[in-house]
């Protein structure tokens, strides 16, 4: 796979060939927390025809490499694994990419970044749709238990996981509403055994903060570009009514929500658990906003 560097950091990324339809935007996908770009495929099945798409791993996961030298002990909003920084990251990889039009697609903490990137870069920017994210409101306690959690899987992962037997179906079943295939559950020991663990920590630790949860509406609030919002109905780790509000700050909620779409049957792994209905009805979003 190709690479280029970001920072001085390898980045790994995809990019599909350009259709015949040079001028449309490409789409670029940005995976979520101990994941990697791996799981927009069914989703690209189905949006390449029509769309260049640009898959990469974000700093500190997958293929990509994480900060050398940098330690736990300095985990500070300014880190290297903050949103704002990891939205840099993007911005920076369109510019060498030379990509100048392109809507963004972001599942959980990547759909946050990707809406910091579109305040970051507008011009560049056309839209962004949003998976599995939600925000704007901070409640101390359950914020602190999930972060505990996430900390102690990150911490004392075991080297020998991935050796379990059946674990491969057990990860296929998690953040789903019906098990998915098993090679899906594979790809999620493999993300989380492959994850940079300071980056782990420091992309969990700065996107949780009260600060960050509290900014994150009124980037929406600000951003002029069309942005939509896909709640997975069975969705448990970013439940609907957390995606509605965050989506109502944004310009198009007043006409009736038009910008939150429901996916039924769905968890909070909507790329992978309604490939099939996410595609058409991105399709149709691509559609009404014309380029």
């Amino acid at each position: 796979m190709p690479t280029i560097k970001i920072l001085g950091v390898s980045h790994t990324y995809e990019l599909t060939s350009y259709p015949s339809n040079s001028s449309a935007p490409v789409l670029i996908f940005v995976h979520g927390w101990l994941l990697s770009r791996q799981y927009w495929s069914p989703l690209i099945k189905r949006l390449s025809k029509k769309y260049s798409c640009l898959i990469y791993d974000i700093r500190g996961f997958g293929d990509s490499q994480p900060i050398k030298g940098f330690s736990s002990q300095n985990l500070q909003i300014s880190s290297p694994y903050a949103l704002e920084t990891y939205a840099k990251d993007l911005i920076i990889l369109l510019e060498k990419l030379k990509i100048h039009r392109s809507w963004l697609i972001g599942h959980s903490i990547g759909g946050s970044i990707a809406l910091w990137g579109a305040e970051l870069c507008p011009e560049k920017i056309q839209g962004v749709v949003c998976l599995n994210v939600g925000g704007g409101i901070y409640l101390k306690e359950e914020f602190e238990r999930f972060r505990l959690v996430r900390k102690q899987l990150v911490k004392y992962k075991p080297p020998w996981l991935s050796n379990v037997p059946l674990i491969n179906i057990l990860f296929s079943k998690m953040m789903v509403t019906d098990p998915i295939a098993s090679r899906w559950g594979k790809q999620k020991v493999t993300d989380l055994m492959r994850a940079d663990s300071i980056a782990a920590l420091g992309s969990l630790l700065n996107s949780t903060t009260e600060t960050e949860v509290h900014i994150l509406p009124q980037i929406v609030a600000r951003l002029a570009q069309p942005v939509y919002f896909f709640a997975g109905r069975q969705d448990t780790l970013i439940e609907p009514q957390y995606v509605r509000y965050l989506a109502s700050f944004h310009k198009l909620f007043s006409f009736q929500g038009k910008n939150v779409i429901d996916l039924p049957n769905c968890g909070h792994m909507s790329m992978v658990d309604q490939p099939e209905l996410l595609g058409e009805k991105m399709l149709g979003i691509f559609v009404t906003h014309k380029f």
